[in-house]
């Protein structure tokens, strides 16, 4: 029997992902599916970011391009946090890597070894524990409270670090909670970070997604001290529904940077150049397109939480950012059905899935014993249509 690297066992399969692979077959198989689980925008990519595709490929731009991405798309990306974030880099301190999680795993790969520890808030994106593991580091929990809106209390924060502690993960506006963090908390979290010489990985690819009068702040931007101990990881995916395109980048010091491209050079190599250039004619291109989808998703987050709050025994705060709802179920917990009891959020998923038809993520695997995860970027229609066969299907439990 062949043996595989205990690496292996450290990990499973993306939940999130296997999902919504689940919930594509059962449309493929005539199923009708109302899918709250995806982590992706509804609309499609803008028609002006496809004609730069088209474009490049007209030209035969189709090769390889340098391992850490092409200095255009860096010159843009220079010039994005420059201009909104007033964060200054030079190219050299950006590398582009295929996709956002892939930024993530380069900086796990460089930063991190056995016996170093990262801090992790509690609600947290799936990912960042199997990728800190990967590296063969620890991943410490620190809990955040739904009451309080999932905010980081410092001296919670300062309570976690020990001799081990390498890195922090800061993920504003957060996947899955929709929460943010205001500039307040942020200089507390810098003053431990700094106090502590700890690196700060800011993941801030919802960036964009902020509703009720929020403006992104990276805690990048608070001092130039703290911007070099800071990582800034984003990307063109959600902002600009390039899922699929895979194009993330960071930004951050110098020498960790350049270990990410040296690990992103024997691995992946480039990010595709014909995806390179599409980001490029996103970045520099007209921004209407991300305001009317914002525009929309404020209007689906609006229904979304108001329907799930007249749930029965249901609760949901109201996100700031990002497009998720992360609903408390935990009035379900203990009810039963015609085939068995609730007994976790995965039995509340799995149990909607097969009564209801409707796709939505567990709370588990994001550190939650008491929630699910449901997208609000479905069009309105079927924002209502979901959440009606949702309330049916409860109405089934006793």
């Amino acid at each position: 029997m062949m043996k595989l690297a205990t690496r292996t066992t450290r990990v499973g399969p993306s939940p999130t992902l296997q999902l919504t692979a689940t919930v594509k077959k059962m449309k493929a198989d005539g199923i009708d599916v109302v899918n709250f689980a995806a982590g992706e925008p509804a609309c499609d990519t803008p028609d002006f970011v496809k004609r730069a595709a088209q474009q490049a490929m007209d030209a035969g731009f189709t090769k390889y391009t340098p391992v850490t991405g092409i200095e255009e798309l860096k010159e843009a990306i220079v010039e994005k946090f420059h201009h909104e974030l007033d964060i200054h880099y030079e190219p050299s301190q950006i590398l582009v890597s295929c996709g956002a999680k892939h930024v993530l795993y380069n900086v796990f790969q460089a930063l991190c070894e056995r016996g170093d520890e990262v801090i992790i808030p509690v609600p947290y994106w799936v990912s960042y524990p199997a990728q800190v593991a990967l590296s063969g580091a620890k991943a410490v929990f620190l809990q955040t409270e739904e009451s309080s809106n999932y905010a980081i209390d410092p001296s919670a924060l300062q309570a976690c670090v020990s001799p081990r502690t390498k890195a922090l993960i800061l993920n504003s506006p957060c996947n899955p909670t929709g929460a943010i963090y205001d500039r307040k908390t942020l200089e507390a979290i810098a003053e431990v970070a700094l106090r502590h010489d700890l690196v700060i990985i800011s993941d801030e690819i919802y960036e964009k997604m902020l509703y009720d009068g929020h403006r992104h702040l990276s805690i990048a931007s608070l001092d130039p001290e703290v911007a070099k101990r800071t990582i800034v990881v984003n990307g063109v995916s959600k902002t600009f529904a390039m899922t699929g395109w895979r194009i993330g980048f960071a930004a951050g010091p110098q020498a960790l940077v350049t270990a990410m491209g040296h690990i992103q050079s024997q691995s992946t190599s480039n990010p595709t150049s014909i995806s390179q250039k599409a980001a490029v004619a996103a970045l520099k291109g007209p921004q209407d397109c991300v305001q009317h989808m914002v525009e929309q998703l404020n209007q689906q987050r609006q229904l979304m939480v108001k329907r799930l709050n007249d749930l029965p025994g249901v609760q949901c705060t109201i996100p700031s950012g990002a497009f998720y709802a992360f609903p408390n179920i935990n009035v379900l917990l203990g009810r039963h059905h015609a085939h068995g009891a609730i007994q976790s959020p995965s039995d509340v998923a799995n149990f909607l899935l097969a009564e209801g038809k409707v796709a939505c993520v567990p709370g588990e695997p994001f550190g939650s014993n008491v929630h699910l995860r449901l997208s609000y970027t479905p069009r309105l229609d079927v924002i209502e249509q979901g959440v009606d066969h949702i309330e049916e299907a409860i109405q089934k439990l006793v």
